[in-house]
């Protein structure tokens, strides 16, 4: 039987130490390299080549989205199965972004963490059933792509805001659904105001409905 080859990537001593316990009874899976820091992470994920990262999010230096990133990027054949504490909408979004293929609490039980590294290891994507929920939430409400036609001084990303703010989102959530910090939503807001050449938020949902948005 050819053995999966893992890398944990966790600066938790205990969790490492707790999760190859766990992997010593799977005998298909094989821990080849532990890293306790993004920056080793990538490095050793580019060393080893494992089939998997098992990847932490907060860890000292890089954190784990941005180690995932670099990984995936260099090494496409790598996949990388989040484990972490955070079940945010935009920690997790941006961990898939990043190019995660699955999003795991640390809560979770030996028999769903076992057959998360499965899943993930053979090319599957697997999530956390409450990180499963929120995503389809997210996909049934995120807006239509809005023809360029329709209020061609803004930009793609700009009417995607502003359908948004159209169906009465608010900025919280907007980040949250469009993977952003409020600060860049802000940002959008006030470009899409000084475009359309409205001075606050209800005359640009009136612009909005106007052109068929939201």
């Amino acid at each position: 039987m050819e053995r999966l080859q893992l890398l944990i990537a966790d600066d938790h001593v205990i969790f490492r130490d707790g999760l190859r316990t766990l992997l010593l009874g799977a005998p298909e899976l094989e821990v080849v390299g532990e890293a306790t820091t993004g920056e080793a992470a990538v490095e050793q994920a580019a060393a080893l080549q494992p089939d998997m990262v098992v990847m932490d999010l907060q860890m000292p230096g890089m954190g784990g989205i941005e180690a995932t990133r670099q990984i995936v990027a260099a090494s496409p054949h790598i996949w990388v199965l989040v484990v972490t504490m955070f079940e945010d909408d935009h920690t997790v979004f941006a961990a898939m972004r990043a190019g995660a293929r699955g999003y795991l609490l640390k809560g979770a039980g030996h028999d769903e963490m076992l057959r998360g590294i499965r899943a993930v290891g053979h090319g599957e994507a697997i999530f956390s059933p409450g990180i499963a929920d929120r995503m389809m939430r997210y996909f049934a409400t995120i807006p239509t792509e809005v023809p360029r036609t329709v209020l061609p001084e803004l930009s793609d990303r700009e009417r995607e805001v502003l359908t948004l703010i159209a169906q009465g989102v608010n900025n919280a959530e907007i980040a949250a659904r469009l993977v952003l910090s409020p600060k860049t939503v802000r940002n959008h807001i006030t470009n899409i105001l000084s475009k359309l050449q409205v001075s606050d938020r209800a005359q640009a949902i009136v612009r909005a409905r106007n052109a068929g948005m939201g």
